[in-house]
């Protein structure tokens, strides 16, 4: 019983040890810093572009994302070569869009399997058509108990702002989670726990989807009746779908579920569901990429998300819809009028 106590204390100790690092530039990695820095974590910050990386430690903003959003710099080591990062830390939390995500991991020539590797993209790797937790497990030779998993509801912009907010970590490892979540818990966020990091991963892909359909709508002229309609049968679509893949015992209902499936369908932050209200006003998809200044995860998810329903015979008539219209080119409201018989 002694000896026991004597390993769990040594294990906590060396968890409070634990470096943390942050792989990304953007909004979401930007907000993930703020979080950690100010639960007075030292953070390793991977940052492709050296410009930036200069003007982030010179100015204290990130000049491209959340730029009223002072951060801490004492607390940061940045640097451009993502394996000096790497080769630092223990835990690495990895905030980089999903269309570039591949190209920058490929760039880790160092052993990785024993560090914990943590997702907090919103999407799969187009190139391998899978999802970060299933990259680090299989490219890196990392367990999948050292794998995690940052799920929403939870808006970058609304982290800057410090409205209460709500996060899921999700890892098969409770004791990493409940040491992990600690750093991402402060005034306003609060995090829960799960242990369902392969269906957390596939909704946050999902859910951008589903915003891209509800924006559709939105730009058709449809009204809040129709919406929540679409929205009921999304979740249901996507509890399929996430089923399909991987059986186990969730709640669909859940925040990670759910609760971020709404507020990118609904938020006006969200750059999925403007995507689509552009969509459904009749521009095209090249012209209505343009006009976005961020990336919408969900036009490159949705590709993914077609293909892998269809190797699963899933039923998932609306991101069937989203898809014919961005990749097939299909008519949004014809698209969306054959939709409608399918929805209940």
């Amino acid at each position: 019983m002694i000896k026991n106590s004597e390993n769990k204390f040594k294990i906590l100790r060396l968890q409070k040890k634990w470096k943390v690092a942050v792989l990304g530039s953007g909004s979401w990695a930007t907000a993930l810093v703020k979080i950690l820095t100010e639960n007075k974590r030292n953070v390793g910050w991977y940052i492709r572009n050296d410009d930036d990386a200069l003007k982030i430690m010179k100015g204290g903003v990130n000049p491209k994302y959340l730029n009223s959003l002072k951060l801490k710099t004492k607390r940061l080591n940045i640097n451009c070569e993502i394996n000096k990062i790497v080769k630092e830390a223990d835990v690495i939390l990895v905030a980089i869009p999903s269309i570039y995500a591949f190209k920058e991991l490929n760039k880790i020539n160092i052993d990785v399997s024993k560090k914990i590797f943590v997702s907090a993209v919103k999407g799969v790797l187009p190139e391998k058509m899978q999802i970060l937790g299933d990259f680090f497990h299989h490219h890196f030779q990392i367990s999948y108990d050292q794998i995690g998993v940052i799920a929403g509801p939870c808006h970058a912009e609304e982290i800057a702002m410090e409205k209460l907010s709500y996060l899921t970590f999700s890892c098969p490892n409770t004791t990493n989670a409940k040491v992990i979540s600690k750093w991402l818990q402060c005034k306003y966020v609060r995090v829960s726990i799960s242990t369902d990091i392969t269906g957390t991963e596939y909704a946050a892909m999902l859910k951008n989807c589903y915003a891209i359909a509800a924006g559709i709508a939105q730009g058709l002229g449809y009204g809040d009746n129709f919406m929540s309609v679409l929205m009921s049968n999304s979740i249901r679509e996507m509890k399929r779908f996430i089923k399909n893949i991987y059986k186990m015992k969730r709640n669909i209902n859940n925040s990670a579920y759910l609760g971020d499936l709404l507020v990118t369908g609904y938020s006006s932050f969200s750059r999925n569901r403007k995507l689509g209200v552009m969509l459904g006003k009749g521009y095209n998809i090249q012209d209505s990429l343009l006009e976005m200044n961020m990336i919408a995860e969900g036009y490159y998810g949705s590709i993914s998300a077609f293909q892998i329903s269809q190797k699963h015979k899933s039923s998932t008539p609306i991101l069937d819809t989203v898809y014919s219209i961005m990749y097939n080119k299909a008519n949004a409201k014809k698209a969306f009028k054959k939709l409608e018989s399918k929805l209940d």
